[in-house]
């Protein structure tokens, strides 16, 4: 850094019902607060668009900023997470109002990421600063053969965690000394939904959509059999909210045992509940089976297999995955999420000028 300047960041990543708030200088946290918003709270913004919240959440941000006594006039930017967008390459984008027009519209869906660039841009505004969105869920670098489907009237969709599979993509190379681009990967993000990727060149050449297809996890349904799905949505007794909800937000574990907490699972499996087990035990066969085809993609050449994510942090989990696909390749596991850090970072490298701001 030429001038030495060292620039603070304000980090915004909206979940269903939390909302994550980092300061950063530099590269360095130096606050981070999950905001959990209430069943009470978030009652009157059920089935109602996703950008209804963006004022109420504002205003608890800036609550949770006045109480840490830490004013929005000191950030020299804000990033946001980025939502359900059209297609984009990997970078860091400029937010502006054909973005926000965008989100708004959300023509790929409802979701609570669609809440990042809103917030980040609301604050921002009033601060007399820029906001950037890094890594959206839509970054798309797949390769034609991938888009097929087996029906010509419906493509296959990249939808993933892009942000936290290639952070931690990338923090695998730098621990090696390597460059990421050299790396043929496989990355399971397994957290409320579970994306798997696959990794080669520097690209995310092809991804486990967690909303349509792969393994189920705590709240989604993944891939489920496709005729009874169809008979479901004509039987006349669900609306399509119904369905939606049933696969992604009411599906998966939650569908089968009323929870969406993997401790709580494991609880009950240590209790004795055979129900709680052969739901777990489905849903680790399911990761490990889809990680066994991704690899199909790289020809079984791989240097590693990551698994990341919230519920990479149960051990019972992991060893079970680990069990399944250890004869692939190296396992290497970096529990949680790198978002925050990774928001950023990307937003930093901007600011330092190491790289252009893409813009949508």
């Amino acid at each position: 850094m030429p001038d030495g300047r060292r620039f603070r960041i304000l980090v915004i990543n909206p979940g269903s019902t939390s909302t994550k708030i980092a300061a950063y200088l530099d590269d360095c946290a130096e606050m981070s607060e999950t905001l959990r918003h209430s069943g009470e709270e978030m009652a009157p913004y059920r089935g109602r668009p996703v950008l209804d919240q963006i004022a109420w959440r504002a205003g608890v941000i800036e609550s949770a900023f006045g109480r840490a006594g830490i004013s929005e006039d000191s950030f020299d930017a804000v990033a946001g997470r980025g939502g359900l967008l059209p297609p984009l390459a990997s970078g860091t984008y400029l937010v502006n109002d054909r973005m926000l027009e965008e989100l708004r519209l959300a023509r790929r869906g409802e979701h609570a990421s669609n809440l990042g660039a809103c917030l980040a841009q609301a604050i921002a505004a009033r601060a007399g600063v820029a906001a950037y969105v890094v890594d959206p869920v839509s970054v798309d670098e797949w390769e034609p053969v991938a888009r097929v489907s087996g029906c010509a009237l419906i493509d296959r969709e990249c939808l993933w965690h892009a942000l936290n599979s290639k952070a931690v993509a990338k923090r695998y190379a730098r621990e090696r000394g390597v460059p990421y681009e050299s790396l043929r990967l496989v990355v399971a993000h397994i957290g409320g939904g579970a994306s798997i990727s696959v990794h080669r060149g520097g690209l995310g050449v092809d991804v486990i959509n967690p909303r349509e297809e792969g393994p189920f996890s705590m709240d989604r349904a993944g891939g489920v059999p496709v005729l009874k799905l169809a008979n479901l949505c004509f039987s006349g007794q669900h609306r399509l909210a119904d369905i939606e909800r049933m696969l992604f937000g009411e599906g998966g574990v939650y569908s089968h045992l009323g929870t969406k907490d993997l401790i709580e699972v494991e609880r009950r499996i240590a209790q004795g509940d055979e129900r709680a087990r052969l739901v777990f035990e489905a849903m680790a066969y399911q990761i490990a089976k889809a990680i066994g085809a991704m690899a199909t993609v790289l020809h079984g050449r791989i240097d590693a297999v990551l698994l990341t994510g919230g519920m990479a942090h149960s051990s019972r989990l992991v060893e079970a995955i680990r069990g399944s696909v250890a004869w692939i390749a190296p396992l290497a596991i970096y529990p949680g999420e790198d978002e925050m850090q990774a928001l950023a970072e990307g937003v930093l490298r901007v600011l330092r000028g190491e790289e252009q701001a893409r813009q949508f």
